[in-house]
């Protein structure tokens, strides 16, 4: 007979699953699972992971909470389950195409929301999009008459957003990659970031904010191309807006401050403080879901705006009923990221302290639990998502990092660097998995398909990899 222990299962939210059960040490996370799934009378078998004092159980009780935390089989162990994505993304292996045509840097890359189409934009004024099938441009678009710094899909995939260098943001059709109406012009200097109204607010999600060096964040209504809204209380360039799920508004800026407004009023609900320095990067834990809307690994049709639209809340509320709340991560050149939850207080959660230089982009996994941080200090950390405590240090790039995007089932972590080489992390073992050369200089940006087949990425050699 194998030696017992005492435990006691309680979900994310501790709440506990029965009474204490006594459970073999040689106990690993296959036969938890077996057990798990008939506690909670699952008609199909989910596949859960399971964390003691928010360490994942990898080999078995006796390995990894006996020893490893050196627990006592006198005490009642705290089991903790999740629920896992049901579906599973393969890792990317190798590059099966290098996409020439952008005659300067890549600088953005984005799939769109049902990860069917992908488009780039590139310091040589021209944003493309490019055929999934053959691997090849379909068309390429040249209003802009300075670098395109950034790209937004909007969350239908109906529509595309630039933003340039000239102060300028073009929409351009989704399907066909024609331009649609006029330049939205108003901002004074380089729009820097994009965001659209999420699908389960607005149908239609015809409204988009831009931020730009000119401290200002534009509302725009593109079906007219009119301004609706200016939002303009900071006092330094906006480097970052995100359009939250309730109602919300998120800024980031280099006067150090990140304000909150209202989307529809556009006044100024809330003014985060605590950044010694620039706020770089801003990233909600319920982004994803923002960002895919109706679409799904299932790989949905939707026949009108209606059902498209219900599926959308549906979603947002099945995912919102795990994570609770809208919770903010924002990095900064004060080498620090603080944690808040907005909608409660202006007060942070936490401070994430770590970093030995600026934090260049942070991120949340896909289902809210972890945060990935990239770094010039050459790293990538991970800290909960939750709570802000620092979870473990990714180290192999030899370069600044400049970017990180996750696999949709949040079991896989990519990083690009100034290396010139992408990294997957494997996040059960926290270790390296595979290793992407190819790029010849720097990789500027990368994003991995919300359906999880492929990755795309781009830099300074011009290139387009996938």
């Amino acid at each position: 007979m194998s030696p017992t222990i005492i435990a006691q299962f309680v979900d994310q939210t501790d709440s506990p699953l029965g009474g204490l059960i006594n459970l073999p040490v040689d106990m690993g996370p296959e036969h938890l699972n077996m057990l798990i799934n008939e506690l909670l009378q699952n008609e199909d078998p989910m596949p859960y992971s399971f964390l003691v004092e928010e360490q994942e159980l990898v080999n078995d009780i006796d390995a990894d909470v006996l020893t490893k935390l050196n627990k006592s089989r006198e005490e009642v162990i705290k089991i903790v389950y999740l629920p896992q994505a049901i579906f599973k993304v393969r890792a990317v292996t190798r590059c099966s195409s290098s996409m020439q045509g952008h005659t300067d840097a890549v600088l953005s890359v984005a799939f769109s929301p049902d990860g069917k189409k992908l488009a780039s934009g590139s310091g040589d004024c021209s944003v493309r999009f490019w055929d999934l099938n053959t691997e090849t441009p379909k068309i390429t678009g040249t209003t802009h008459k300075n670098w395109v710094m950034c790209i937004s899909w909007c969350p239908n995939g109906k529509q595309l957003a630039s933003g340039s260098m000239d102060n300028t943001v073009q929409i351009w059709d989704g399907a066909s990659g024609q331009i649609k109406g006029n330049p939205l012009r108003g901002h004074s200097k380089c729009v820097t970031s994009l965001s659209w109204e999420p699908m389960h607010r607005n149908a239609e999600c015809f409204r988009l904010a831009s931020s730009s060096k000119d401290g200002t964040v534009r509302i725009w209504d593109t079906r007219t191309g009119r301004c609706s809204i200016v939002l303009s209380q900071h006092t330094q360039p906006v480097m970052s807006v995100v359009w939250g799920g309730e109602g919300w508004i998120y800024t980031g800026s280099r006067d150090r401050t990140i304000k909150v407004w209202d989307d529809s009023t556009g006044s100024c609900v809330r003014t985060l403080k605590g950044h010694g320095h620039w706020v770089n990067t801003l990233a909600l834990n319920n982004s994803f879901v923002l960002r895919t809307a109706c679409f799904d690994h299932t790989d949905p049709v939707f026949n009108d705006t209606k059902s498209a639209h219900e599926a959308a809340k549906k979603r947002y509320n099945e995912a919102m009923e795990d994570l609770k709340d809208e919770i903010l991560v924002s990095g900064s050149d004060d080498f620090s990221m603080f944690l808040w939850i907005p909608k409660k207080s202006e007060s942070p959660i936490a401070r994430l302290t770590g970093h030995q230089q600026a934090v260049n982009h942070v991120s949340f996994s896909p289902d809210g639990r972890l945060i990935a941080s990239a770094s010039f200090d050459k790293t990538v950390k991970l800290w909960n998502g939750s709570t802000g405590k620092f979870l473990t240090n990714l180290r192999n790039h030899v370069g600044a990092v400049y970017q990180v995007c996750w696999s949709s089932d949040s079991r896989m972590l990519l990083s690009a660097s100034k290396d010139s080489t992408m990294k997957i992390w494997d996040l059960k073992k926290k270790k390296l998995m595979l290793d992407l050369p190819g790029h010849l200089d720097e990789v500027y940006t990368v994003d991995w398909s919300p359906s999880g087949d492929r990755v795309a990425s781009g830099g300074k050699d011009k290139v387009l990899k996938m």
